[in-house]
Formats: structure tokens, sequence, C-alpha cells
């Protein structure tokens, strides 16, 4: 390179470019790829299914809504959105399991940059509104067409949901050596995981190789949380969490405004139909089946919000109760989003 800038034939600006393309390239492909397993690490399905049966139904409505409406949004938008089946793909993911699996099915489906920029901020925005009609009058607005929430064991839920809120979101002690160490075992772990993917991906065409890479992360990943050694290493979903950060800060250093105004304001609607029109969905079915309010309003944040959020929204309904419920949603949300949105984007496609 330095005989090329001595020759004049490339300009210290070039470098700096492609240096700088380099690094947003690898961070924003590599990070999430390392984060989905570290996430599903920590996922327990013994533990789930056996404590948290209750969910399940609102899980099975709150999936069920959202594929529908993403099915109804395609027809409706099909013709005014470009590459609308890749954006389906993106909104079954971030609607099933959050950002993670959003940005991982964008590496699968090969989303352009742009596109995936756009849909992201228009369903960061619309989220934003969803969580403030949660915050204020979302319990009470429901609380007229569903039951209310009826506690069996509240001083055993309250202490269950208090070790899970730990569990998931406090970053205490992770550079102590008794953590530190056996964390970085699952970093490797999961590097090897993402090779062997990668691999397995070279067996297909270029054309399913990424999405198969992505599925083989995530298989691995729920595979390797049924050993327990792997299960019980501490703050491995923290870790994941921070490399998803890392991953924002580099997706959002490569937006293109100039090019984002040309996009059809039509995907807006296509974002605000899947995230609101699956929750007047949700609540509909779940009013046939007598779910009440607060395993609803829990069960469609940590679908749509993802599982950082539940303990916020349960501090709002007063009911840390339903804690234990949401994170089942939203891990089970993680674990099955990739598999979803690739599959269904393909079935559109």
């Amino acid at each position: 390179m330095s005989e090329y800038l001595a020759a004049g034939l490339v300009s210290e600006q070039d470098v700096s470019r492609n240096i700088i393309a380099f690094l947003q390239d690898f961070f924003s492909t590599y990070t999430i790829m390392l984060c989905l397993p570290l996430i599903l690490f920590s996922l327990d399905v013994k533990k789930w299914l056996g404590h948290v049966r209750s969910a399940m139904g609102s899980l099975l409505i709150g999936l069920f809504a959202v594929i529908l409406m993403i099915f109804m949004g395609y027809w409706l938008f099909k013709d005014s959105i470009t590459e609308i089946w890749k954006v389906s793909g993106l909104l079954v993911g971030v609607y099933t399991g959050g950002t993670p699996n959003m940005a991982a099915i964008k590496t699968a489906l090969d989303v352009p940059q742009e596109l995936y920029i756009l849909t992201h901020t228009y369903e960061m925005t619309l989220g934003a509104i969803y969580l403030i009609f949660i915050f204020s009058v979302g319990q009470r607005v429901l609380l007229w067409v569903l039951p209310p929430y009826k506690s069996s064991n509240k001083k055993e839920s309250e202490k269950t949901a208090k070790s899970l809120q730990e569990e998931y979101e406090s970053y205490t002690g992770l550079f102590k050596k008794e953590i530190f160490r056996p964390l970085m075992v699952a970093f490797v772990i999961s590097g090897a995981i993402l090779g062997v993917s990668f691999l397995i991906s070279k067996l297909f065409s270029d054309e399913f190789s990424d999405a198969v890479t992505v599925i083989g992360v995530t298989t691995f990943g729920i595979g390797l949380s049924f050993v327990p050694k792997i299960r019980k290493i501490k703050k491995t979903f923290q870790l994941g969490m921070y490399l998803i950060l890392i991953f924002c800060i580099a997706v959002s250093s490569m937006a293109d405004i100039s090019k984002l105004a040309n996009i059809s304001i039509s995907l807006f609607y296509y974002v605000g139909l899947a995230m609101f029109g699956s929750l007047i969905l949700h609540v509909a079915i779940a009013r046939i089946f007598k779910i009440d309010a607060d395993t609803v309003i829990i069960s469609g944040s940590a679908l749509i919000c993802s599982p950082p959020f539940v303990p916020v929204v349960a501090s709002a309904l007063k009911n840390r109760e339903v804690i234990l419920t949401g994170i089942f949603v939203g891990i089970a949300g993680y674990a099955i989003g990739n598999y979803l949105g690739v599959i269904i984007a393909y079935i559109l496609k």
C-alpha cells in the first residue's frame, strides 16, 4: 500500500475509507454472529417448560399474530416496497426475538444496508410509541377487555422474578477472575460455533450460504445450552448484549442519509401494521382464551421490544411476578426468531 501512496495512485483518504469500510463490515457481521450463541447459552429449556407453561399460550398467540400481520402487510405493500420479502424476514425476526435476530436475518438474506437501517429506524420510532402507551395507559386500556392478573404464590414468584432480573440485567463482577475466565471460554466456543457453521454453509449454494450460517449458529447455540457446564457460565447473556451494542454502533456509522430519502413511506406503514396490528390481534385472541392483561402486555413487550425491556415493563405494571413469563417469551423468541424469519422470507419470495 505504501508503494501506491508514494506513486500517487492511492490517496491517504482512500486508504482511510477502505480501512473504515473493512472495520464496519467486520464488526457489523461478526459481532452479531458471535452474540447469538452467547445469548442462547443461558437458555434452560427444561426449566422454562417446567415453570412457565402458562406463558406458552401467550407466546404461541403472539407468534401467530405477528406472522399473520406480516403476511397481510406483504400482500398490501408488495408493489410499493423494494425487496419486501427481505423486509418481511427482518420484521418477523425483530418481533419474535429482537435486534439480534433482525441483524442475523439481515446477514442471512443479504439485505441492503440502507433498507435495513430505515426498517430498523422505523421499528425503533414506533417501538418508542408502543412503550409510551404501555408505560402510561396500556394496562388500564387492556383491562377493559381482558381479565386482571391473579397471583398464585406471590412471595415465591417475586423471589424468582428478582433472581431473574439480577441474572439478565446485572453486569456486576464481570471482570472478576472466577467469572471472566469461564466467560472467555464461552466466547471461544461461540467463535468455534461460527467457524463450524461457516464451513457447513460452504456445502450450499451462495444464495443460501448466509442463511445456513445463521441457522447453524442458532442451532448449535441452543444445542449447547443443554450442556450444564456451558449453561451455568455466568454473564454470557450480558456479554452477548454488549456485542449487540458494538454491532449497533457499526451499523449506524454506515448510514447514508441521502439514500434513505428515496425509499417509499409504505415501509413505515408496513412496520406499523406489523407492530400494532399484531398487538391488537394478540389482545383479541387473548380475550377468547381469557388470558390476563398483564401476561399479554409482558409477552407482547418481550416479543416486540426484546427481553431487556421485560423488567422495566413489569415495573410499570407494578407486577414483578410476570418477569418470569416475559423472560421466557423473550428468550424463546431469540431461539426461534432466526428460523421463522428466514423461512417466511423465502416463502414470500
